[in-house]
């Protein structure tokens, strides 16, 4: 069977666990070689509205991802073409002028909250997985990365949860469990879920 890149998917809630997952699959399988694209940095360019507009936007809704241009790096990976993956900065809410060049790889990653809502790019995925963690960790989580990573103060951090965060993940990212082939409660902390995720890329590998 000709060589081809295997295509994952890794959605869950803000803070669920998905990067530890990440970090974890691509630890064991990055003699493999292996690539990530990040949905974030997929976000669309707002530079045509102000600082004040963009900092009042909602970030997770579906409607705030470039989702044709992801979908299109996802085909060009899949037909053995480069591509050049944006660069995002949350601090001013727009894409940066530089780009990371990927190249094909045995497996790419692809990982966000909102990936299953787009049935174009599910279609696209051979292994579709789940990360799922209770609300009030996340919460937890959520509010110490945007507190120490992003400069947030702890009034921002809740205003937005509440206001964006969390009615987002109930309408577009709960309902997308049905789609995934695997779900993983307790994120990178469930050793044998992650053990059986690798077993099934080592078999879709070899397959």
């Amino acid at each position: 069977m000709e060589n081809r890149t295997i295509f994952i998917g890794i959605a869950g809630g803000t803070a669920s666990g998905k990067t530890t997952v990440v970090e974890k699959i691509m630890d064991r399988f990055k003699n493999e070689s292996v690539e990530c694209l990040e949905l974030d940095a997929y976000y669309k360019d707002f530079s045509h509205l102000s600082p004040s507009e963009r900092d009042h936007l909602n970030f997770d809704h579906p409607q705030s991802i470039d989702f044709d241009l992801l979908i299109s790096h996802i085909q060009l990976l899949k037909e053995g073409n480069k591509i050049e993956k944006p660069i995002y900065d949350f601090g001013t809410h727009l894409r940066t002028s530089q780009t990371v060049t990927i190249t094909p790889r045995k497996i790419v990653i692809v990982e966000g909250i909102l990936i299953f809502s787009n049935s174009k790019i599910r279609e696209l995925l051979d292994m579709k997985i789940f990360v799922d963690a209770a609300p009030d960790i996340r919460l937890m989580r959520r509010i110490e990365r945007d507190m120490t990573e992003r400069g947030r103060s702890l009034e921002s951090v809740k205003a937005q949860y509440f206001k964006t965060v969390r009615p987002m993940h109930l309408e577009f990212i709960e309902p997308t469990k049905q789609y995934a082939d695997i779900i993983v409660p307790r994120g990178g902390d469930n050793h044998v879920a992650i053990s059986m995720i690798r077993s099934r890329i080592r078999y879709l590998l070899e397959k």
